[in-house]
């Protein structure tokens, strides 16, 4: 079930802002394992494991969910459909009820900036966008490259020194005019200059980075999918190297505090996970296509998994990153 909004105390309505070329970093952080991954011992999963379905946050209409982000006690994650303009809505799920926290988002993959303030790639303004939770209000933050508007970005990760990277794939193009003439991962810097990372993935989609921040990842390619790993240097990402090959529809994917990759695979219902040597350590099974996973809960040690109409979580002896 769904309960409206009003009891939560957000606002309902997304209203654009003046757009803005920058980003405010002032307030930066340590990297987020520093914020998220507590001293203590973990210990990473191991085998093939199965996730639980949780009965509050099933949807019968055609859709997706995707972008599970963890912020404060709940967890956040964009439900959108497949008629024209992909129409989404950003939704929580509080440990018991699904709630709409902004209708109309046009929203796919979300994020925390370094403010503890919502980002999002919407295919709805071709636009990495954030939004105020508070009163719904959006401003751009990168909405073109060399003139033209996006095709549809998709999924992001934002690092402690104020970069933003994300992937543009052609998936929701059609959910307004204009795109590019090929799929590409992007860096906007602190500045909100837009530079590319790579432009040979065909519809890159998952993207994360290394808790020490020194490692970007990106999953895409398709049903040949696969996932490459490129070292960063102060924001720079240097050539990619295919860190696990072989990955079939690759979509999201998830960090944990030891570094393993929680990579999931669409069609086949599952999530990989792998070391930062692209060693496979567990599998863990859904009952439905899956798109992405974050962690979160009390400890950090849940991990969510969104998918066609369905959320899962299963526990796990690791903490791991909020998105």
């Amino acid at each position: 079930m769904q309960k409206s909004l009003v009891s939560l105390g957000f606002a309902l309505s997304v209203t654009a802002c003046a757009q803005s070329t920058t980003h405010d970093v002032s307030d930066v952080q340590p990297v987020r394992s520093d914020t998220y991954c507590a001293a203590g011992e973990y210990q990473a999963p191991k085998g093939t494991l199965e996730a639980t379905r949780i009965e509050a946050a099933n949807f019968s209409a055609p859709g997706l969910y995707e972008g599970p982000v963890w912020v404060g006690d709940k967890l956040l994650f964009s439900r959108f459909g497949f008629g024209a303009g992909f129409p989404s809505n950003v939704l929580s799920y509080d440990g018991q009820e699904v709630a709409v926290v902004l209708a109309d988002a046009g929203t796919n993959g979300l994020a925390i900036d370094n403010a503890n303030q919502l980002i999002a790639g919407t295919h709805k303004y071709k636009a990495v966008a954030r939004f105020n939770l508070k009163d719904g209000q959006r401003q751009e933050l990168a909405s073109q490259y060399q003139g033209q508007a996006f095709n549809s970005p998709n999924d992001l990760t934002m690092s402690a020194r104020g970069d933003i990277y994300f992937t543009d794939p052609d998936f929701q193009r059609a959910a307004a005019p204009g795109g590019q003439d090929s799929t590409r991962v992007y860096r906007v810097d602190a500045q909100g200059q837009v530079s590319v990372v790579d432009d040979t993935i065909a519809n890159p989609n998952g993207i994360s980075l290394s808790p020490d921040e020194q490692t970007l990842y990106v999953a895409g390619g398709g049903e040949n999918g696969f996932v490459r790993a490129y070292p960063l240097d102060n924001g720079e990402a240097g050539s990619g190297q295919t860190l696990l090959a072989d990955v079939t529809v690759p979509d999201g994917m998830a960090i944990d505090c030891l570094g393993n990759i929680y990579i999931t695979e669409h069609t086949k219902q599952r999530v990989r996970v792998v070391t930062p040597e692209g060693d496979e350590i567990a599998v863990i099974h859904v009952d439905a296509n899956i798109t992405n996973g974050a962690f979160g809960g009390e400890n950090g040690k849940t991990l969510y998994l969104t998918g066609a109409g369905a959320l899962w979580s299963i526990e796990l002896d690791v903490a791991g990153l909020p998105y």
